[in-house]
């Protein structure tokens, strides 16, 4: 029997999401569905959820929820990490306090100040999962959704965990963007990209060994509101396309946020990110009553990591999927030991990076300035070092605050967010 531990699952939207792919795989053998979660209600949502979700894929997996994170552990062959610490309370202030010191942010959760903060909130819960994965589940493999996703990994690999890897879905659907966009159908379509979570690029996009880059040239030429878009801004400039929306793109590089004529003239969404909050929370809400009432759920799949993942490492079918694992050599023009997001195989011996290579020069550079600001935060943490967080954020690419400013504003978010942080970065400097 499979035990898969969803820490977080008060998540409940994305949990479903989860589930409903993973019970779409016939061949897993017994399931156990462990979720754990310290909010009793949103727990017990998504217990009654999972129920439902087994239901209509006509899978019976054993369900379990509990408040007790070793519980939910105890003997796990994978653990899905979905927590977010602070919720939506912490994030609006991310957003509020920076704004008042003129720091615009979109999506504020991987790098800049929001990125940052989130960081700190979530060590303190990583460090302890580490703990209790060690005492229940040493050989489970972590897979970590919660952002900021090259920050958690890398904080998780330096606390000892073996078997971790982030995951995210930037690069399939971004191909599946581009796919459009040139009027390749995706089955057809082959690519490699590299580079760091939420800024990696497309070093290669082929239809059976033909460079479809010029037909996406052709397509920005016809249409010039495709220029309008921060991705094909970078793509015009280095020469290669990223991998992430416009709207989190633009966070970490100083040319945009900073710059009102740009926010116009690229359609950006300040503080966009504080709209998707109470949209997940009315998506909860909605599944909540529904379940209450005994009403149906429309739960479709994700075509998410995860649930792929299991699927390899269970029954040995290999598959590629992308993602974030420690730099041991893998992109040679990056830091060692950074987290780098990169195509792994994954079978029945696990997930296994592979080696791309160099970046070209100006997107190694540009991945350099953000892996800046992860090392430091990440000391931050493993040293005890407030001071780190100051100068994490006199890296950061779109931060760009005087630095008596910057120190006061970092002040005031260790303040507000003191009960999460670890009880030496909550000196105020």
């Amino acid at each position: 029997m499979t035990r898969i531990a969803f820490i977080g699952a008060g998540s409940v939207v994305f949990t479903q999401g989860l589930l409903a792919d993973l019970f779409s795989f016939t061949d897993l053998g017994e399931l156990e569905i462990a979720l754990h979660d310290i909010d009793p209600e949103r727990l017990d949502t998504a217990a009654r959820a999972a129920q439902y979700i087994a239901d209509q894929r006509g899978a019976q997996p054993q369900i379990s929820a509990h408040l007790e994170r070793r519980a939910a552990l105890d003997g796990a062959d994978f653990v899905i990490n979905i927590v977010q610490v602070g919720m939506n309370d912490a994030t609006r202030i991310d957003f509020e306090l920076p704004a008042k010191y003129g720091v615009r942010q979109t999506i504020g959760d991987t790098l800049g100040v929001g990125g940052v903060f989130r960081a700190l909130r979530t060590f303190p819960v990583l460090k302890g999962l580490a703990e209790d994965i060690a005492a229940t589940c040493p050989d489970a493999w972590l897979l970590n959704y919660t952002n900021p996703m090259a920050m958690n990994v890398w904080y998780l690999g330096a606390l000892g965990v073996r078997n971790v890897v982030g995951l995210c879905h930037s690069v399939y659907w971004t191909m599946n963007d581009l796919s459009h966009l040139v009027g390749v159908p995706y089955g057809e379509v082959t690519y490699l990209a590299a580079g760091v979570n939420h800024q990696a690029w497309v070093l290669r996009f082929e239809r059976a060994g033909e460079d479809l880059y010029p037909l996406l040239d052709e397509r920005i030429a016809r249409e010039p509101e495709l220029e309008r878009r921060v991705r094909v801004d970078m793509y015009r400039r280095l020469g290669y396309y990223p991998t992430e929306t416009s709207e989190h793109s633009s966070e970490y590089v100083p040319w945009y946020l900073s710059h009102q004529s740009e926010v116009e003239r690229l359609r950006l969404p300040i503080g966009d990110y504080l709209r998707i909050v109470e949209e997940n929370v009315a998506l909860y809400e909605g599944t909540r009553d529904a379940l209450k009432r005994g009403e149906p759920l429309a739960v479709e799949g994700t075509m998410e990591y995860a649930p792929q993942v299991i699927h390899s490492i269970v029954t040995g079918t290999p598959r590629t999927i992308y993602g974030n694992v420690a730099n041991h050599g893998v992109i040679p023009n990056l830091p060692g030991g950074s987290v780098v997001e990169v195509p792994c195989l994954v079978d029945g011996s696990g997930v296994q990076p592979t080696a791309v290579g160099a970046l070209p020069a100006q997107c190694a550079a540009l991945n350099r300035s953000y892996v800046n600001v992860n090392e430091l935060v990440v000391r931050a943490a493993l040293e005890d070092d407030p001071l780190s967080i100051r100068q994490a954020l006199l890296m950061d690419p779109a931060t760009a605050l005087p630095a008596d400013q910057l120190w006061a504003l970092c002040n005031e978010l260790v303040d507000a967010h003191s009960n999460y942080l670890q009880p030496s970065l909550r000196t105020l400097l």
